[in-house]
């Protein structure tokens, strides 16, 4: 193992198109772009005996995403009779804003980003494969209710149909029979698929300045009662069936049938928010919705809802439409964010 004395990498925050809520069910569908903003993390040898992490979010901001990375890097190396060494972490965002997050999937891309900067440091390449699980691991030692489409979107970029797979089974599998073996098994109702971008639409992206939490949103007691409900399932399936016509419509390249699919998920997550009481659509959430409804496109919220972001497809050709929603937006309290696809990510070399 040759260890480097500077490695950087990086990793885009994500958005998801449709599928969130229902997607925490292991093997349920989702779609999710990556987004051209994204974390940075430096990797060098630490000055002192212990492994030092800096953060531009300041200390009440360093997420435990960083120290969860760094372990289960720690604990594939050890597999290994190898140990890592002191480090100096740095990290560096842009999905934040004065210590406030976007709702673009910030601690997803801070433990890719993580692992893969410890890892190459410690002369690892890992395929995009080994990376996502890695950081899953990492992840889901934190809170396994998280879906890791955030995870998922980092590491591979552009757009993906993205299904979970069973997170308390593959943090059993890794205490089990170690990480090297979780790495190498077939974790079931696990699938990443890459799937081209919107044809002859544009994204739009508003932010509401209000953080939310998809995790803390779905762990309320009215929403694990109605995880059991007959409701539950019903969401479940139309979910499925969205994001199954979805995928249709953008391997087609049919840019108004991806925008009735947005609008039936927007619509089956009001719908989920009246029976699980869950707070999804904030007045400002609704007013993104309904402003880009009326110049003839769909938005939804985007992720967990009761704040964060939500997104807008219209046609990419309506410039005056474009330029309205966003004025009307800011006069609802929704900020425009200057947000893009980001593109696929290279595949790594496998360790």
């Amino acid at each position: 193992m040759t260890a480097r004395r500077t490695v950087v990498r990086r990793a885009p925050g994500k958005l998801f198109l449709v599928g969130e809520y229902a997607v925490v069910e292991p093997g349920t569908p989702s779609i999710l772009m990556a987004v051209d903003r994204d974390v940075v993390v430096t990797v060098s040898h630490s000055e002192t005996a212990d492994t030092v992490i800096a953060s531009d979010l300041g200390p009440r901001r360093r997420s435990p995403h960083v120290a969860a990375a760094i372990e289960i890097v720690g604990r594939l190396l050890a597999e290994h009779g190898l140990r890592i060494p002191a480090l100096r972490v740095a990290v560096s965002s842009r999905l934040h804003e004065d210590g406030r997050k976007f709702g673009l999937g910030s601690s997803g891309a801070v433990t890719v980003a993580t692992v893969a900067a410890v890892a190459e440091f410690c002369g690892l390449l890992l395929s995009h494969d080994h990376l996502f699980r890695l950081s899953l691991l990492a992840t889901a030692q934190i809170d396994a209710r998280g879906s890791g489409g955030d995870v998922a979107a980092s590491t591979w970029g552009g757009w993906i149909a993205y299904r979970a797979p069973d997170r308390a089974r593959v943090l059993e599998l890794a205490r089990r029979q170690g990480v090297r073996a979780a790495l190498l098994a077939p974790w079931t109702g696990l699938e990443v698929r890459r799937l081209p971008p919107p044809r002859g639409l544009t994204l739009e992206v508003g932010w509401t300045g209000r953080p939310a939490s998809t995790a803390s949103l779905a762990s309320t007691p009215h929403h694990r009662t109605w995880r059991h409900s007959a409701s539950h399932g019903r969401f479940v399936e139309t979910s499925t069936d969205v994001v199954h016509a979805a995928i249709d419509a953008l391997t087609t390249g049919d840019g108004p049938g991806l925008l009735r699919q947005v609008r039936r998920a927007r619509r089956a997550l009001a719908q989920l928010d009246q029976e699980a009481g869950l707070g999804i659509f904030t007045t400002e959430l609704t007013a993104l919705c309904e402003v880009a409804e009326s110049v003839g496109g769909a938005a939804k919220p985007s992720g967990a809802g009761g704040g964060d972001c939500g997104l807008a497809l219209l046609d990419a050709r309506a410039h005056p439409d474009i330029a309205h929603l966003r004025e009307r937006w800011t006069a609802a309290g929704v900020r425009p964010l200057p947000i893009r696809p980001a593109t696929e990510r290279n595949e790594e070399r496998p360790v």
